[in-house]
Order: structure tokens, then C-alpha cells, then sequence
């Protein structure tokens, strides 16, 4: 009996994989880590930040020890850091305001081992209370039409699943996809192709329309929700592509032509104002926190495609009557493109009213293809703005968006191999300054993005979604049965 017991003690500890190092003085350098979460902050709601050790060359295994300031203490070791879950829920709760700090050693092919110098992690006083994120996965290459899928992860676990995939509806390309503060039953999703159309789901079920209408420009497109569920703002956008042959870049789209519209999810009517369907380029709308503001970017018509790089948008705002369901009568200019010599786009006002962040760059309003793109923060009460310099790289960074107590965002970033777009999160403080961001994390976070041949497009934070794909199916291959009308 005795030696079994031994047996399955021993193969216990073979199945953690956990060979601690000895005690040793550190060599002053930090460890060599991916990805790099050493003095980021993190919530105590996030799944495991599991890491790996990266160019050593006679690397064997690591040994982790973290330590909280607060008290407790976990570890991992093999391959690469996994932690278990439960453990690193219980530590992350424990230090919830306070620090984590990590002790890495590696064992080289040789048996003797190197101690490095211990980084910290801080846990936020900020829960992250959202269920997870939803965003589209697809390959950055537009040679031929590839998988793509919207798809929902939770924060708290490294589970992923498809909401939908391209191969439920037969081929259509799954564009654009909104949630009214990620909630589940308010969101809806375009959809491009020979069956394309808007699914839209609220609070009266889900529906597919037919949003374009002999009186507008196109179809809906780039959405924004009102707070209040029953509006979604969309940008009306005829949009065509720029391919580019032996340049450091591969697209561009463009919009021909772009208006504005709010579409009453109860009527199933566009409701349009002479102000937002002009001459000139209107997209990319937003709510504001109360819903009283509609902000958008507007830039003049130009002679496309050959002036697309002098295409500048201003950020710019017009009022919102939602019990009457009426525009303002004026349009305000909030960010002077010509004042900047930049164009502004994305602009995301935080739901608590504090700030709106934006991206800008030389020109366009497409900012994932655009290498120059940054983020930018403005204060909503003292109309201040500046570059969120802590957040930034020398790629891309765009495509942004707010948790529900927006505390925490979320972004787009190319600034790991200039090609593929990943998400990171940060959390913003009173006075508009962010924390280093992190990679969103993954279970072997190295094998995971090194085999990976997707883009993460168009983030969002979400509550969990339950979509019938077969009944989404069904709705888009009998093309969409509702078509919307115009109230001006």
C-alpha cells in the first residue's frame, strides 16, 4: 500500500511538471519573457498570464514562484509558465490592489540553472466584471476570400468560441459587428455578399434587414448603439479598395460616398437628417454617454482614388433628441482636421462621460491599415486631448473600445510583426493616463501567436452571446426579409 502511494505521489508531481530551482543569487538581468508583462497592470479577473522564455538557446524548463505582496503564494514550471487557475484566481483576488511578484529561474541543457531578476505585475482595484470580448478573426491577405468568424472569449478562462463563422452562411463575408455596451441582446452584425444585409437583435428579437433604400447612398455599415437600446447610429458607405504592388503596404479602402442615419430598431426606419447626407464624406458615428451627442468624422469630397492621401476627416458632433427622435440643428466641428493636418477616426466616448478616445493618421479613415496610427485621449470636461504616449508603438494602434464601467479598454495593435493585429488591454486612471498594456493571454501564449494566421479585428468587450447559427443561416440565404424605410 505504501508503495503505491508513493507511486501516485510521484506521478503527481511528473504531471505538474513543477523541478524547483535552487536558491542562487539572480543575475541582475530580467528574464527574457513572452510576452512582456513585467510592470504591467493587470485585473484580478484575468485568466492566467502564462508566459514563455524566449531566446535562450540551451534552455531546458523554468521554475516560477509568484509571491503576492498582500500574502500567498503559487508556482509553475516545464515548457513554459502555466499557472493553474484556480490558484491564480484565488492570489490575483488576494493582492487585488497590491502586486504580484515573479521569481524566474531556467535550467539550462547542462542541469546548472540561472536565477533572473523578479518583475512585478500590479493587480488592479478596478474589477473587470465583463464576461469577456468579441472580435472578428481574419487573415491579414486579400489575395483570395478566407475563413472568417466573430468570435467571443472569455476573460476569466482561456475558452474561445465562434458566435459565427463564414461557413454558416454559405461564403458571405461577415463584416462589422456592434453591441450596445456588450449587451448580448442588443448587437448587430453586417453582413456583405450576394445575400447581404444587417442582422440586428434587441429586445424584440432578432431580425435580417435590407438597409438600402433608393434615398440613401448604401447600406448600413459602421454602427454605434444609443444607450438607451432602441437607436443605432450606422454610417451609410459606398466603399471601394486601393491595392498596392511593391510598397510597404497592402490596402486601402475608401468610401466613395458616405452618409449618415439612425436606424429606429422598433419602426425599422432610417431616420435622416439633410445636415448628415451631403456632398461630403460623414462616417464612423457615436453616442455619447448619454446619448444626447452624436459624434462622427467628416471630411469633404475629394476626387477619389487619385486624392486619397489628401483625405483628412474632421472629428465633428451633432445633437440627439432620442424621445422625439430628432436631430440637432447645427453640426459642431470638436477636432479641425486642417487645424491638425491629421485625419481623426473611431471616435469612442467612455460610457461614464469622462473621455473620448480616438485614432489619428496622416490621412484616410481606415486606421488598422494605417502603420502611423495612434491613439489619443480626450477629456470630456476640459476639452484637453493629448498622445496616449503610454499605450503606443511605432505600428499600428487602433480599434478601441470600452468595458462597461470603462475603466478598462481594449485595442488593436500591430506592433508585433508590422502584419498581424492583437489585442491588448489596458486601464485608464482618473487623469486619463493608461497602464502599460498587455497581450491578451493565452494558454501557451508563445506556440499560440506564433502558429496563429489571423488578424483580431473590431474588439469589443461582450456579455456571453447565445446565437443560433442554423436559424442566422436560414435568415441570410432566403436574403433579408425586412426592408427598411426613410423618415426624414
Amino acid at each position: 500500500m505504501k508503495t503505491k502511494l508513493i507511486f501516485g505521489l510521484l506521478l503527481v508531481l511528473t504531471a505538474c511538471g513543477v523541478e524547483r530551482a535552487p536558491e542562487q543569487e539572480t543575475c541582475g538581468e530580467l528574464p527574457p519573457i513572452y510576452p512582456d508583462y513585467a510592470g504591467v497592470t493587470i485585473p484580478a479577473e484575468i485568466a492566467p498570464m502564462n508566459f514563455n522564455i524566449v531566446d535562450v538557446d540551451d534552455y531546458d524548463r523554468m521554475y516560477v514562484k509568484v509571491t503576492g505582496s498582500k500574502g500567498g503564494n503559487i508556482e509553475a514550471g516545464g515548457d513554459w509558465a502555466a499557472f493553474d487557475q484556480k490558484q491564480w484566481r484565488k492570489i490575483t483576488e488576494q493582492n487585488r490592489g497590491g502586486s504580484l511578484s515573479f521569481d524566474v529561474s531556467v535550467k539550462k541543457k547542462d542541469g546548472s540553472w540561472q536565477r533572473y531578476q523578479p518583475f512585478e505585475m500590479h493587480v488592479s482595484e478596478h474589477p473587470l466584471n465583463d464576461y469577456g470580448l468579441v472580435y472578428r478573426k481574419i487573415a491579414p491577405g486579400f489575395e483570395t476570400f478566407s475563413k472568417i468568424g466573430i468570435y467571443q472569449r472569455q476573460l476569466s478562462s482561456f475558452d474561445e468560441s465562434p458566435i459565427l463563422e463564414e461557413t454558416a452562411v454559405n461564403g458571405q463575408c461577415l463584416n462589422c459587428h456592434y453591441s450596445n455596451r456588450g449587451n448580448a441582446n442588443q448587437f448587430s452584425i453586417h453582413i456583405r455578399g450576394s445575400h447581404g444585409g444587417t442582422y440586428v437583435r434587441n429586445d424584440r428579437g432578432d431580425a435580417y434587414l435590407n438597409t438600402k433604400t433608393d434615398e440613401t447612398v448604401g447600406s448600413c455599415t459602421y454602427g454605434y448603439w444609443h444607450p438607451e437600446g432602441r437607436y443605432c447610429a450606422y454610417s451609410l458607405n459606398r466603399i471601394f479598395q486601393n491595392f498596392y504592388v511593391g510598397q510597404d503596404k497592402i490596402i486601402e479602402p475608401w468610401d466613395a460616398m458616405s452618409d449618415l442615419a439612425i436606424l429606429d430598431t422598433h419602426t425599422n426606419q432610417l431616420i435622416l437628417s439633410p445636415l448628415l447626407t451631403t456632398d461630403n464624406c460623414e462616417t464612423t458615428p457615436a453616442f455619447s454617454a448619454d446619448g444626447s451627442t452624436l459624434y462622427f468624422c467628416k471630411a469633404p469630397k475629394m476626387d477619389m482614388p487619385g486624392d486619397y492621401e489628401k483625405l483628412k476627416y474632421s472629428l465633428c458632433s451633432i445633437g440627439f433628441d432620442a424621445a422625439n427622435a430628432k436631430y440637432g440643428e447645427k453640426i459642431d466641428t470638436v477636432i479641425c482636421a486642417d487645424s491638425i493636418g491629421k485625419s481623426v477616426s473611431l471616435p469612442r466616448p467612455s460610457y461614464d462621460g469622462r473621455f473620448l478616445m480616438y485614432c489619428l493618421t496622416d490621412y484616410g479613415t481606415t486606421p488598422i491599415n494605417r502603420q502611423e496610427s495612434d491613439l489619443y485621449v480626450m477629456n470630456l470636461a476640459t476639452g484637453e486631448h493629448r498622445l496616449m504616449v503610454e499605450i503606443n508603438s511605432e505600428e499600428t494602434d487602433a480599434y478601441h473600445n470600452w468595458a462597461h464601467d470603462s475603466r478598462w479598454f481594449v485595442f488593436g495593435s500591430k506592433r508585433e510583426d508590422h502584419l498581424y493585429s492583437l489585442l491588448y488591454l489596458s486601464c485608464i486612471g482618473d487623469d486619463g493616463v493608461a497602464t502599460k498594456p498587455f497581450l491578451l493571454p493565452q494558454y501557451n501564449p508563445e506556440k499560440y501567436y506564433g502558429e496563429s494566421l489571423y488578424s483580431f479585428n473590431a474588439p469589443d468587450f461582450t456579455e456571453k452571446v447565445s446565437l443560433d447559427a442554423r436559424a442566422v443561416r436560414d435568415m441570410v440565404m432566403n436574403n433579408p426579409t425586412q426592408k427598411v424605410s426613410v423618415k426624414r
